[in-house]
């Protein structure tokens, strides 16, 4: 076997003490982005640095990070101080951090993104709140540099599409620091005009250059204006946060004059469709008038008025005639009734009706005389009872019992002793 194989340990313990004596190594400044951001809840910060083409690990203590005036975001770009060395246990080479500062577009890009977080919290965004662009303005106001290419395109496109459209221009710096103020002070002036759209932006730049754009107190001035803004800043990629307030977005100033105006071909080619549109409708209507006019004309009710009048008159004479005959005939019978009434035996004698019906009532006194049974207790018959009930039969008796004799006059009570059957 062969004695100059070395271990992985071995390996990663001298490629750290080459680094770890190399003075370059030891006192290093890098730049580059934040990616992979992570803070520890010990107080160390791990992370990664990166350019367009490398990257490399890096790690800051606590005991560093907590001198650091900010906290470092992802996208952020970063002036470090450090060291390089090797973490023996996996062989990585990393920077161990002491000392971080912020490096210019690094902080203009966080102060984008954060007062982009805030102002969509706000409801600056809201795409509810967005007042539509009119389809047909009259009066346009421009809100950019006299100068440069911006004014050029979008007056060249909004003559070349809608010459009707007169456009106002408000002058504006749209560069430097106090470059905002200057725009919100033409944006209020814009504001005093009777306007149906203004258009607000400039040619493409740096992030510097279309730093303007993105100060909060441009950003409220457009959330209050009342008049539909069209933001045009920059090329398509660039993206403002005037932008994002504005009612609409165009990606650049000519694509804004597009938006604010339509075409006039288009508009004439509309307005033929609906003159197209608006005869057909017409013609339809007329005839369908002519038809309800011809059908008008031809109705017999229209045409023969007397004839309706006759008919309706001869239909009220014939309901009134079975009127008439329904009450005669009804009258008839009445007197009938009231005739027979007159005519009734029992009405023109009512003492031979009651001699009729005393009579009957003798007959019936004389049946119920002959059946009474008291009469035959007058001819020296007897009944006899025992508990209330009429005994008819001697087998209803025996010794001993106890019965009630009723006669004419009077009761009397005996008892069995013998019984003696037929």
């Amino acid at each position: 076997m062969n004695q100059n194989y070395l271990t992985v340990t071995a390996v990663n313990r001298y490629l750290k003490y080459k680094i770890d004596n190399d003075d370059h190594l030891q006192n290093i400044y890098i730049k580059g982005e934040i990616s992979n951001f992570k803070a520890h809840t010990r107080g160390h910060y791990y992370f990664t640095l990166k350019d367009e083409e490398s990257r490399i690990s890096a790690i800051m203590f606590a005991s560093s990070a907590q001198k650091l005036p900010f906290i470092p975001q992802d996208g952020m770009k970063v002036l470090v101080y450090g060291k390089i060395s090797v973490y023996e246990s996996t062989g990585n080479y990393q920077i161990y951090v002491q000392e971080m500062l912020e490096d210019g577009l690094g902080n203009l890009f966080l102060a984008f993104e954060q007062l982009k977080i805030k102002l969509d919290k706000e409801g600056l965004f809201d795409p509810s709140k967005k007042k539509p662009i009119p389809y047909l303005p009259q009066k346009i106001g421009i809100i950019t540099a006299s100068t440069g290419a911006a004014i050029k395109d979008v007056l060249s496109t909004i003559n070349r599409r809608f010459p009707n459209t007169k456009t106002i221009l408000f002058p504006t710096l749209v560069q430097g620091e106090k470059a905002h103020l200057n725009i919100i002070k033409q944006l209020e002036i814009a504001q005093t005009y009777d306007l149906d759209v203004i258009i607000l932006g400039r040619g493409g730049g740096s992030l510097e250059d279309l730093w303007p754009f993105n100060e909060e107190l441009l950003a409220r001035a457009i959330y209050k204006c009342d008049i539909p803004i069209i933001s045009a800043v920059g090329h398509e990629v660039d993206f403002t946060i005037s932008d994002f307030v504005a009612d609409v977005r165009a990606a650049t100033p000519t694509a804004a004059a597009e938006l604010a105006v339509p075409n006039i071909i288009d508009v004439l080619n509309q307005i033929d469709n609906y003159k197209i549109r608006s005869s057909k409708q017409i013609k339809n209507k007329l005839e369908n008038l002519k038809e309800k006019l011809f059908v008008l004309q031809n109705n017999y009710v229209l045409k023969n008025p007397i004839n309706i009048i006759q008919i309706k008159e001869q239909t009220f004479t014939n309901l009134l005639d079975k009127i008439n005959s329904l009450m005669l005939n009804n009258l008839e019978k009445k007197k009938n009734f009231f005739s027979k009434l007159t005519d009734n035996y029992i009405l023109n004698n009512p003492i031979k009706l009651f001699e009729q019906k005393n009579n009957y009532l003798q007959k019936l006194i004389e049946k119920l005389e002959v059946l009474n049974p008291l009469n035959t207790l007058k001819r020296g018959y007897a009944i006899v009872r025992q508990n209330d009930l009429a005994i008819t039969s001697i087998k209803h008796l025996k010794i001993d019992d106890i019965i009630k004799v009723e006669l004419k006059d009077g009761q009397a009570h005996s008892k069995i002793i013998k019984i003696e059957e037929k």
